[in-house]
């Protein structure tokens, strides 16, 4: 009878296959890469994440014809999704004395395994089965976590398959819902889910913020002084005012206040994948940065990268790991290490399931991709400027007068650069201020009335973006990065920072007002609070899953079909509009040949046959900027190394039958 290791993917298999066994041998059943140790007669099998999947039942396939109704009634099937490792599992499945689990320790990695052993259940019923868990894979952690293994947490998997459940159901009736009264279906289909409206709804709010916004002018006084540069505290709205207390200004200051002391800057806190994905959309999409997080976990570089814990438990060698860096980061690691005590920064938020983001391995440049490395320092230098000694700061204060005219002077000189001598991605900014005397009188070089416009709120980075997704307890660390990605992938919004497009206009402005409950992010959040609780062992699966299904029949009887359909269809239509028809001023818009070959085109065809070529690969995007010269909006290309500006296509066009001859 064998023992047979269930892992959630082929290298992390391989990778704890070769630090439990000494005798591992590579085995292989069709294309199926499975490993055994002859000694201990075990084998070690990886799945590909979900080998089985939720749908719906064949009959309800077509979208034109199904009732949405009948998607909240219908019972939701399981199908195989991977046959090759499911006739791997059920082979060795046979013969087992005993099944452990060693997915990851997270409510999909729960769910993972648990689907892995209902296979394993349905050839093997009275199998023994237990659970090990652990945050990296390396040598210490896999030997510890195999030394005490536990029991299946099957609340941890029914909140994941409730969540499941509810995405596939809410996305898939939603989805229905605005593709088929907006006749987008096929490959263009519309795609609408319980975390992916709310979200594209902020994005949608905030640029109609910034389009409605109207800039008001307003006007600050400042006064230019040897070395250095004063401002009057108060800022006026009317020029009138701002001239009275100008004019008023004289020769020379006299200094009424100065201060002086040394202040120290906190060093920041342990990485959460919130955290973590913010400062790794410096150099790439977060949908890039998590997965280029999960390659070098695997390969036993960092610890799980999906976490909410921001403080380092007891247990971790802390001055180990520091010494182990120092072969690659020495500089750094010296500054750790020269320190009387190390005392490791703190979040506010404390878990127990797995440690912040910390590096578990030490790698070469050479050993990793551009990307990897890019992720990897990233994760090291985070780490050692938590353990870091606090930055220190000299900071001036100065407050000076001129016939009653205030001004304040504020300045910061890093005297001890402390953790930002390692955390090189976060720039120190320093403003100069000479030592002042209390009545000492300065002369004013140069005074200065600005007039200045007030801005519109910013778009959305990823990293903010994130950031309000957490604080509106929208989607999971594990899921935000991936919802992102999805509205970038449907075209809803392009860019850094974000920018949405008229369908996606369209769809939150037609859903806000038939059926607003989707696009909030209250209903959401109380629906991730039920899958806590669930969790927690506290609710029960099917009953959160019920009550999804009730609010969401709820919803549907709201909404004017008509309308929506109406509005979907015009905001659809907006999307594709280039700019004028320079022969017969009808509309360009962006469409397909019989062939699939994609152009610029006019509404008014076939009585005009005005066309412009476009590039075949790619997502097109068309932006709000318009070529002065022809009134054609311009036009961003998206490929998979990143964005390119076809700019203006009749510009474009123009220029290449130049060069062609």
């Amino acid at each position: 009878m064998s023992w047979l290791i269930i892992t959630e993917k082929d290298n992390t298999a391989r990778r704890i296959a070769s630090i439990l066994f000494k005798d591992v041998k590579t085995l292989k059943k069709g294309r199926i890469s499975y490993y055994h140790s002859p000694s201990k007669d075990a084998y070690v099998v990886g799945l590909k994440g979900h080998i089985v999947e939720l749908d719906f039942p064949k009959e309800f396939n077509n979208w034109a014809k199904t009732p949405l109704e009948k998607l909240l009634d219908v019972e939701l099937v399981k199908k195989v999704k991977e046959r090759g490792i499911t006739s791997v599992l059920k082979s060795l499945a046979k013969d087992a004395e005993k099944v452990t689990v060693a997915t990851d320790y997270d409510r999909e990695g729960e769910l993972i395994g648990v689907e892995a052993l209902e296979i394993v259940k349905s050839v093997n019923p009275k199998v023994k089965i237990d659970r090990v868990r652990y945050s990296a894979v390396t040598e210490q952690e896999i030997k510890a976590a195999f030394s005490k293994p536990t029991k299946v947490d099957f609340n941890l998997a029914n909140a994941a398959l409730a969540r499941q459940k509810i995405d596939l159901i809410w996305g898939a009736t939603l989805t229905r819902l605005v593709s088929v009264h907006s006749g987008r279906m096929g490959r263009e289909f519309l795609s609408v889910g319980r975390v992916q409206t709310p979200t594209l709804r902020l994005i949608v709010d905030r640029e109609t913020e910034i389009q409605k916004f109207k800039p008001e002018k307003y006007y600050e006084i400042f006064a230019d002084f040897e070395g250095f540069t004063a401002k009057h505290p108060k800022r006026y709205s009317s020029r009138d005012e701002a001239e009275k207390v100008f004019s008023r200004i004289g020769e020379v200051a006299e200094v009424i206040a100065f201060s002086r002391k040394e202040v120290a800057e906190a060093k920041p806190v342990p990485f959460n994948t919130t955290e973590f994905l913010r400062e790794a959309s410096r150099f790439m999409s977060p949908h890039r940065a998590m997965a280029v997080a999960e390659t070098l976990y695997m390969n036993g570089y960092i610890s799980y990268p999906r976490t909410d814990n921001t403080v380092y438990p007891k247990s971790l060698n802390l001055i180990g790991i520091t010494k182990a860096l120092a072969s690659q980061f020495p500089r750094e690691a010296e500054i750790v290490l020269s320190q009387d005590r190390i005392s490791p920064s703190r979040g506010r938020r404390e878990t127990k399931d797995h440690p912040p983001i910390y590096p578990t391995g030490v790698a070469t440049r050479e050993e990793l991709s551009k990307d990897e490395w890019k992720i990897y320092e990233l994760v090291v230098r985070h780490f050692l400027a938590t353990l870091a000694p606090k930055a220190l700061w000299d900071v001036r204060k100065a407050e000076l007068e001129s016939n009653g005219v205030k001004f304040v002077a504020n300045g910061r000189t890093l005297l001890d650069p402390g953790w930002r001598a390692i955390y090189v991605y976060s720039r120190a900014e320093e403003t100069e201020i000479p030592i002042l005397k209390k009545g000492e009188l300065l002369r004013i070089v140069k005074k200065r009335l600005e007039e200045k416009e007030t801005k519109p709120p910013a778009r959305y980075s990823p990293a903010s973006l994130i950031k309000m997704m957490e604080k509106l307890n929208l989607g999971t660390k594990s899921t935000r990065h991936e919802i992102i990605q999805k509205l970038m992938s449907r075209k809803y919004i392009h860019g850094n920072p974000f920018r949405p497009s008229e369908t996606a206009f369209s769809v939150i402005n037609v859903l806000k007002e038939g059926a607003e409950t989707i696009t909030l992010p209250d209903m959401t959040a109380k629906l991730e609070e039920e899958m806590d609780m669930i969790a927690e062992g506290k609710k029960d699966e099917k009953e959160v899953v019920q009550e999804s299904k009730d609010m969401l029949r709820q919803i549907l009887t709201t909404i004017d079909y008509k309308k929506l359909g109406r509005d979907l269809r015009e905001g659809i239509r907006k999307d594709k509009i280039v700019g004028k028809c320079p022969e017969c001023g009808g509309e360009l818009l962006v469409r397909k040949s019989r062939a699939g070959k994609r152009f610029v085109g006019c509404s008014n065809y076939p009585d005009c046959t005005f066309t412009l070529p476009l590039p075949q690969n790619g997502s097109l995007y068309i932006t709000a900027k318009e070529c002065k010269e022809h009134g054609i909006r311009e036009i961003k290309i998206r490929t998979k190394k990143g964005y390119w500006n076809l700019g203006c296509p009749y510009c474009n066009y123009l220029n290449w039958k130049k060069e062609s001859g």
